[in-house]
């Protein structure tokens, strides 16, 4: 069974780069057809699918996040990274990593359209 967890600061400050931390264990990110994704839920926006970095390391990012967002990885510690650089009062949400398997997702209503996601963790954007 797969597994993630988030790690990250739960506050930052405006103009800040917020940078968040998954650490998969069950299942390695270089596995084939398995895309690692980032997403954040709030309750002015909804569930807000950000981007994924695939298998070989291939990366796609939501238009309207691209100039601020690079997800990376690190293959020895199996770990996927988010960076969002300058951030806004508007990024405050609960963030989470995801995993989906042999399919893409760019837009998600609900957390169970993935098939692994973990428990999230809370980033506030305030001065």
């Amino acid at each position: 069974q797969v597994q993630l967890q988030e790690s990250g600061p739960g506050l930052v400050k405006p103009s800040q780069t917020l940078s968040l931390t998954c650490t998969v264990s069950g299942a390695s990110i270089t596995a084939s057809e398995y895309y690692w994704n980032w997403i954040r839920q709030s309750p002015e926006k909804g569930l807000e699918w950000i981007g994924y970095i695939d298998y070989n390391g291939h990366t796609w990012y939501r238009p309207s996040l691209e100039s601020r967002v690079a997800i990376s990885r690190d293959t020895s510690k199996n770990q996927i990274t988010l960076q969002l650089l300058s951030v806004a009062p508007e990024d405050t949400a609960v963030y989470y990593c995801a995993l989906t398997k042999g399919r893409l997702v760019i837009s998600a209503h609900r957390l169970d359209e993935f098939d692994s996601w973990g428990q999230g963790t809370r980033v506030t954007v305030t001065s």
